[in-house]
């Protein structure tokens, strides 16, 4: 049986445990060839194949980064994809990948950038995710890329206020962390009683931000 038949979608099942199986199988072995050949098929004509081999990969990269990053080219590309599922994906990918790969994604962050912008929930939390990462890796990065986490922090809906501010301190420092600050505090009167333990929780972090 080749790696890809023992995809769900070959077991003819329509669950995710196939596919976290042979991601933990690949990812124990480091079986570079079976994870190749799984990537090579991201745009199989059968969408759920694709699907299947992108959880695969993003799950591949949940255990062991390292073994799925030389395919960050691939996730880039499948930002574009006109399938919500594959963007996600993708996005769950570059995720797990965005420290050994900022440059990589720094090249195209305007197209990472689009994807939070128009993409669903997990998109755009995945892929502020993945921005603060990279912007945490070069100070260039950071001045790019911060403006616009913390507009993205501005405009979010009270409900994830504090899901945001805490996918963006790996980019917060000492130089930015009162901008952040200043939102929160701003903001702080639109929080239920029951997300203020979790609010001075993430204010504890960012004040131990030091120079």
């Amino acid at each position: 049986m080749s790696v890809l038949e023992k995809i769900a979608y070959y077991q003819n099942r329509r669950d995710e445990v196939p596919n976290k199986e042979l991601a933990r199988e690949l990812a124990e072995t480091k079986n570079l060839a079976g994870i190749d050949e799984i990537a090579k098929n991201l745009w199989h004509k059968n969408k759920s194949v694709s699907s299947d081999c992108l959880k695969v990969l993003y799950e591949i990269g949940y255990i062991n980064p390292d073994l799925i990053s030389e395919y960050v080219d691939k996730f880039l590309k499948l930002l574009k994809s006109k399938i919500n599922r594959m963007v996600w994906g993708a996005m769950i990918a570059l995720d797990t990948i965005a420290e050994s790969k900022s440059a990589e994604i720094w090249a195209n962050i305007n197209d990472v950038i689009n994807a939070v912008e128009n993409g669903t929930l997990i998109t755009v939390v995945l892929g502020i995710k993945t921005l603060a990462i990279v912007a945490s890796t070069d100070k260039k990065y950071n001045e790019c890329i911060f403006p616009f986490l913390i507009e993205h922090l501005k405009k979010s809906i009270p409900r994830d206020l504090l899901l945001h501010a805490e996918s963006i301190l790996p980019a917060v420092n000492s130089e930015n962390k009162e901008e952040v600050l200043g939102v929160l505090d701003s903001r702080k009167s639109e929080l239920k009683p029951s997300q203020i333990a979790r609010f001075r929780k993430l204010l504890r972090k960012l004040e131990a931000k030091k120079p």
